[in-house]
């Protein structure tokens, strides 16, 4: 005989179970209506549950925001503190605009970070979103290409964001996504091609709508577009898009528009202002003339521009941060009853090396590794000796000092 819900008549099968009582059956869609009867709905519950739970993290003001991006950031002071200040306002945006009623609806600001490789774009970002515990996707616009071409789609970036936020929809559309290498989608020139441009000026147009804040449908599991694909929404209105990029070259565009119309023997003296100085004089003009299309210009408000990093600041990296590369090494020592010392000098020629191959700080790890790389490999032998790091095992390759600890005997 086959079992039937006492209820509702619905066959079992085994796509619906049923539950047995004495004579009667009753199948899983009858159990969760006789519970939302007796104890309300339970989607309405859950969903207030995942609103309360989606930000976890406390609203903290800019300058509390910029102290804890000094624990991981060297330098970079007025970045930081634009960055700060925007973040601030975005998140304050979504949780706090209800408590003033009036007409007045703020608009979202998106970030531009502007500097050279290795000047700390990426790391910030990763910092604020770790402290604030929201979601966040890094994507490479180099990657990206227009819809339908071989490549990443642009929605992709979104895929991720939900998969950083472990599934949860609601929790990723107040998350973070930082695009980098946004100068690489630069269109050749400035007039519009009437070919298909599909990883330069058609990037941007398909960033266009996600960035400004629109119902974006995405395959939940990313890949390629279909039409049959079953889609799943987000809504990207209250997703704060930092854009990140070196932009070679914009110093030069920056000094021809300072330098022109400038007449006098000292022309040529007034454009060779400091380069490194040049970037914060961005203009939205100077922007369009690299390549960015205005309409993308448009949509990301604050722009923040990052210094290149000089040599104190790169011996601050290798030692300051929580979690500076030097920390890094000790502790790798430590772990085999091994000292590690560096002097000041070895320090100083290592950021002497960073800057001269032009990699920024990402480049300290490269360096400090080709410098280790021996001493690593008779570490376990080290035990109980202190290892002395000076300025000629840097630039000379020599081997450092082994100190026995309890002797102190070279």
């Amino acid at each position: 005989m086959m079992k039937e819900c006492s209820f509702c008549r619905t066959k079992e099968s085994l796509e619906t179970r049923l539950i047995a009582g004495e004579g009667v059956f009753i199948c899983e869609h009858c159990v969760v209506s006789a519970y939302k009867i007796f104890f309300g709905d339970i989607d309405n519950e859950e969903n207030t549950k995942d609103e309360k739970k989606s930000f976890s993290g406390e609203l903290l003001a800019p300058k509390k925001l910029k102290e804890m991006l000094d624990r991981y950031v060297i330098g970079q002071e007025n970045a930081k503190k634009v960055f700060s200040v925007g973040v601030y306002n975005h998140y304050k945006r979504i949780f706090k605009q209800s408590e003033i009623e009036d007409d007045t609806e703020i608009s979202k600001s998106n970030i531009l970070l502007i500097g050279p490789t290795g000047s700390g774009k990426t790391l910030m970002a990763q910092t604020i979103a770790r402290f604030l515990d929201v979601p966040i996707a890094i994507s490479d616009a180099t990657s990206l290409t227009e819809a339908g071409y071989v490549g990443e789609d642009v929605e992709n970036i979104l895929t991720r964001l939900i998969q950083a936020a472990d599934g949860d929809v609601k929790r990723a559309e107040q998350g973070i996504v930082f695009i980098d290498e946004v100068d690489k989608v630069a269109r050749m020139s400035e007039n519009r091609s009437i070919t298909r441009d599909v990883s330069g000026e058609g990037v941007q147009q398909a960033l266009l709508k996600i960035i400004e804040g629109s119902l974006v449908n995405i395959p939940p599991k990313g890949g390629r577009k279909h039409p049959n694909q079953e889609f799943m929404q987000i809504d990207t209105s209250n997703i704060l898009f930092i854009c990140g990029g070196a932009f070679d070259g914009l110093e030069e565009i920056i000094k021809r528009r300072k330098g022109k119309n400038v007449l006098g023997f000292d022309q040529e003296k007034r454009a060779k202002s400091d380069d490194s100085k040049l970037l914060q004089d961005v203009e939205p003009d100077d922007l369009v003339h690299y390549g960015l299309i205005p309409e993308l210009i448009g949509r990301l408000h604050v722009v923040a521009t990052l210094e290149e990093i000089g040599e104190d600041e790169m011996v601050r990296i290798l030692t300051e941060p929580k979690n500076a590369i030097l920390k890094q090494y000790k502790k790798l020592f430590a772990i085999d009853n091994v000292e590690l010392t560096f002097e000041e000098d070895a320090l100083r020629e290592v950021a002497k090396l960073a800057i001269k191959r032009k990699t920024g700080a990402r480049g300290l790890r490269t360096i400090m590794e080709d410098v280790m790389i021996d001493i690593m490999y008779e570490l376990p032998e080290l035990v109980g000796y202190e290892v002395l790091i000076t300025k000629d095992v840097v630039v000379n390759g020599q081997k450092p000092l082994y100190i026995k600890k309890d002797k102190k005997s070279a």
